[in-house]
């Protein structure tokens, strides 16, 4: 897949009316409805500022949750519109539909220099699915096409992908980012290039190792995946997180890493405890070695020693998954001290979404960071390698 696609800066959006999908998809109180983190609605705010400094009236729209059968009031983007215009400091039309009267008698009347937003994308049967018929009535509706959603490109929906069929479509300055960083990072590390992979199943991530196997320097491995290659590698993990069907699995990577010359870390100690709780009593073992009744909760003491002095020295660092259940904190030991150790190092740093990214920015280490992403899923299927269907789509510079 191609990392060099053309951005705002490459069009002329000057009187020009711009279809931009954002990522609006916020968290928000199940009671209230209330917004309970805008981050995402702030991340899109230097692209749409950008857009009306240039003159172009903009047609934002976004999916939020996961509605079922069309219109559901609690999934409305009502509160996004409301946060979106104190954020920007001016009024954001709201439209009562997608493609329907509402939404088009609104895009019809938008001067430069005014925003409109869409009803959520979703309460259209025809988004997930990529349906031509809604990604051209979307299309009708502006001249340009601005893509700035990157937590949602790996899906081909009539929002993401399908409208770039009927408009020149670009990105905006938050995928430019993630391509010009992330899809550097793949295509041409500063080395050593070091992939630190955490999380809890080896299952999800085996498309990343794979790639990152052919590419990377150094793999890291820590959090709950760790305990399926102590198990391949004949240890006893007691009660810990374990993918039984993933054993094989991990002896043909260590394997491959060898044969491809990789280094490949795996903990030499862990932190155990006898219950999945936040007070559970605890100690350290040697990896391998957990007792019946006892699971693996976070990396040990040596272990953070290794992992640490392993990054000093790279030239750049990608990051996916936490180390241990950090969201406990006598186990977020193992996700400090890494988190710590990129905070101090040289390198390019990249966290890949999700909770990694959750974790540096709760421990205060985000502003630390080369670059935090902003997609879960499509982090992961970007350090895949994979094509993301809302990137490819993108004119080529």
């Amino acid at each position: 897949m191609s990392y060099n696609k053309k951005n705002v800066k490459d069009v002329d959006v000057a009187g020009k009316k711009v279809l931009l999908r954002c990522d609006f998809n916020v968290p928000q109180d199940k009671a209230t409805g209330a917004i309970t983190d805008d981050k995402r609605i702030r991340a899109a705010l230097p692209t749409i500022q950008y857009l009306l400094d240039q003159g172009a009236a903009v047609i934002a729209c976004s999916h939020l949750g996961k509605p079922k059968n069309g219109p559901e009031e609690k999934f409305s983007l009502k509160p996004v519109a409301a946060r979106l215009s104190e954020l920007a400091g001016r009024d954001v039309v709201m439209a009562a539909d997608v493609v329907g009267p509402d939404a088009q008698a609104k895009a019809a009347a938008l001067k430069p220099g005014e925003i409109l937003l869409l009803e959520n994308t979703r309460f259209e049967k025809g988004e997930t699915k990529n349906d031509p018929e809604l990604a051209k009535a979307m299309a009708a509706m502006a001249d340009v096409y601005v893509s700035d959603a990157f937590g949602a490109v790996h899906r081909a929906h009539a929002s993401t992908a399908g409208v770039a069929a009927y408009l020149p479509a670009v990105s905006g300055f938050l995928i430019e980012k993630e391509l010009e960083i992330m899809g550097g990072a793949l295509a041409d590390p500063k080395r050593p290039l070091v992939a630190i992979l955490g999380g809890s199943k080896v299952s999800s991530k085996i498309g990343v190792i794979n790639h990152l196997l052919d590419i990377a320097d150094m793999i890291i491995i820590g959090g709950g995946m760790a305990y399926t290659f102590a198990k391949a590698q004949g240890g006893s993990v007691g009660e810990s997180l374990l993918e039984s069907d993933w054993l094989d699995y991990c002896n043909e990577m260590t394997a491959k890493a060898r044969e491809k010359g990789v280094k490949l870390l795996l903990p030499v100690d862990t932190v155990i405890a006898d219950s999945f709780d936040a007070n559970a009593n605890s100690k350290v073992v040697k990896n391998g070695e957990i007792p019946d009744g006892w699971q693996g909760l976070d990396i040990g003491p040596e272990t953070v020693r290794l992992y640490c002095a392993a990054v000093k020295d790279a030239g750049t660092v990608i990051w996916n998954g936490p180390m241990g259940v950090f969201e406990f904190e006598k186990f977020a030991v193992g996700t400090k001290a890494v988190a710590e150790a990129l905070s101090q190092t040289s390198a390019i740093t990249i966290i890949g979404g999700g909770d990694s990214a959750a974790a540096v920015q709760q421990l205060g280490y985000a502003d630390k960071m080369t670059h935090i992403s902003t997609g879960g899923g499509a982090s992961l299927e970007f350090m895949e390698g994979k094509e993301l269907p809302g990137v490819a789509c993108l004119l080529d510079k």
